[in-house]
């Protein structure tokens, strides 16, 4: 075992221990990483971030930061959602963890995660997977509850948290218009090993933080196997985008539009999530769908 290997598995055992010793998620995700990265990811303080939508605008006001996204591959898995967003967000803990309280956090996932979903992902032991959670801003402080996510999964499973990529922009998606959802981009940094991940976030909506995420997983060299949920849209499980609806979204739309997207956004409309590509295909037409985006964007 070489040294960097040997570190991760220290930290490893370093972050289940402390969560079985019941400390909080901060304490948890400190255990296992270098000094030099301990409380940053996760915590109650105010934290600042890059905007996911440029606040300067000149040629038009649609200028949101462009995400880097993958093409679906073939047989891509649904995303597995642990609970019914009524049983998550009507769970007594959920609103300090929302909030970034990480053993509000750990409560939570404590008592909504389901252990079939979770002996489900045993599938993927020969892959050796890592887990990524997505650390994303709410409000002033960073959500803990997929990385309060993360741990409990590696405690059931053995496999590793990859603590070390964040998202650095506010993309402010809680409860927020399809429109917001599409423009305002969620993006990530960090360090990423070349090697399996399954993605873990909180709540899938049309599935944009996932396809960025692995979007940038994979432009590291890193490879996709599933994404987790604790709670969403039972219609967004589905997140690979099908030939069907692709199809269909070029159709009636033509290239034009798919070429001003490429060039707004940075990704072709292969790369959206069939959620996505459903939404803008119930627009109007090509004008609705850029009006649309720019009331989100003034509106912010």
């Amino acid at each position: 075992m070489d040294t960097d290997e040997a570190a991760r598995v220290a930290g490893s055992k370093a972050k289940r221990d402390a969560i079985l010793a019941g400390r909080s998620v901060e304490e948890v995700v400190d255990a296992g990483k270098p000094t030099q990265y301990r409380s940053q990811t996760l915590g109650k303080s105010s934290v600042s971030a890059t905007p996911g939508i440029i606040a300067s605008m000149d040629e038009s006001p649609i200028k949101p930061s462009k995400a880097t996204r993958a093409t679906w591959p073939a047989g891509f898995p649904r995303v597995d959602i642990h609970a019914k967003e009524a049983r998550v967000k009507g769970h007594p803990y959920y609103a300090a963890a929302k909030a970034g309280d990480p053993d509000a956090a750990i409560a939570l996932v404590k008592g909504v995660l389901n252990q079939s979903l979770i002996r489900s992902l045993r599938k993927y032991k020969a892959d050796s997977p890592l887990l990524v959670p997505v650390q994303g801003i709410e409000g002033v402080s960073r959500n803990p509850i997929p990385m309060a996510m993360a741990v409990q999964l590696e405690v059931a499973l053995g496999y590793p948290v990859a603590a070390e990529i964040y998202q650095t922009s506010k993309a402010a998606h809680t409860g927020a218009t399809g429109w917001w959802r599409l423009l305002s981009q969620a993006l990530f940094d960090g360090e990423i090993p070349t090697e399996n991940c399954i993605l873990v976030d909180d709540f899938v909506g049309m599935g944009g933080t996932y396809a960025n995420l692995r979007g940038y997983v994979e432009s590291k060299g890193g490879r996709v196997l599933s994404c987790v949920a604790m709670t969403g849209k039972p219609r967004s499980a589905n997140i690979a985008l099908t030939d069907g609806t692709l199809r269909a979204l070029r159709q009636k739309y033509g290239a034009d539009l798919e070429d001003w997207w490429k060039s707004t956004f940075g990704y072709g409309f292969d790369a959206l999530t069939e959620s996505e590509a459903r939404y803008l295909i119930r627009a109007e037409d090509a004008d609705t769908i850029r009006a649309r985006l720019l009331e989100a964007a003034e509106q912010g």
